[in-house]
């Protein structure tokens, strides 16, 4: 199971196409993942499977690829007809005004729910005995809800030590925490905003005892001039206005926020170069699968 949050419009959604593209060429079953509110609603992950919206319960999306959306009202079914045994039971429960007032409402509720619909995909079963999803990709939400979904056991294990919620948060806890099962790969810009939200979202994680694999740092533009250019072309840009400069300017922003990033964790820095839109998850892809990563 690998978790892939980071700051809003770093590329998540496209990251998570590749990564499942990338899983597929190697023979994995892959099941692809969002959070969500209304199954209805817009979904950029999607869109990179021709789709405007990811199904209710898996379903295959290109050959290799099942896709599904994670609910709160979902997982919540899920988990009422584990304990009532009894899937009619469970939906007339949650029929009941009161009771769905009272999920909404309730602090981490919300979270439960999903929660207990992923571990039920985790739980599946293919016919030869594995894994029915031998991969889940999960395109998370903001930094908020990531870090409520992960420290999620240990805050109601707390209130909850005993009975069926806390047997099955145990176990999911045995997911989250399990760096064999289970990694978070934070996505990122090298633009100032995006790399301070990546180094707060690490320290989170760490602090929720989730295992992190590294960060994905996306659209890292290839600087084309060489050391020797920059510094021909410097005294020549702080006494001139000289068209482009701006983008040259973005290039040592780059350079900074990189360094910044790695002077912030220890962690392997993969990188994804620019890319233009036409043919960008195939491109991601083979990016990806080579494997780049920061020098140290």
């Amino acid at each position: 199971m690998v978790l892939l949050p980071g700051k809003g419009g770093v590329g998540r959604s496209s990251i998570t196409a590749a990564l499942g593209q990338l899983a597929r060429r190697r023979g994995l079953r892959v099941l692809v993942t969002e959070i969500g509110d209304d199954p209805h609603d817009y979904s950029p992950l999607a869109r990179h499977f021709g789709r405007d919206h990811l199904p209710v319960q898996p379903e295959m999306l290109t050959p290799g690829i099942r896709g599904a959306i994670l609910l709160a009202r979902t997982g919540q079914e899920l988990f009422l007809k584990s304990v009532l045994h009894s899937g009619a039971l469970a939906r007339a429960a949650l029929s009941s005004d009161a009771l769905r007032k009272l999920l909404n409402a309730g602090p981490s509720f919300r979270e439960m729910g999903v929660f207990f619909q992923l571990l039920t995909y985790l739980r599946m079963r293919h016919a030869d005995g594995e894994p029915e999803h031998q991969l889940i990709l999960i395109d998370m939400p903001a930094t908020g809800h990531t870090l409520s979904l992960t420290g999620l056991p240990d805050t109601l294990l707390r209130l909850i030590p005993r009975g069926p919620i806390a047997d099955h948060l145990r176990e999911g806890q045995g997911y989250l925490h399990d760096p064999s099962r289970a990694a978070a790969y934070v996505v990122t810009l090298p633009e100032t905003l995006p790399v301070t939200e990546c180094v707060e979202l690490l320290d989170g994680l760490e602090a929720t005892n989730m295992p992190v694999g590294g960060v994905i740092l996306n659209r890292v533009h290839e600087d084309p001039f060489t050391a020797a250019e920059r510094s021909a072309l410097e005294p020549i840009l702080a006494t001139r206005h000289v068209f482009g400069a701006e983008g040259f300017a973005r290039n040592d922003l780059i350079r900074r926020e990189i360094a910044r990033l790695r002077a912030s964790t220890p962690l392997s820095i993969f990188t994804v170069p620019e890319l233009r839109q036409d043919g960008l998850i195939d491109a991601m892809t083979d990016s990806l699968e080579r494997g780049e990563r920061m020098p140290s």
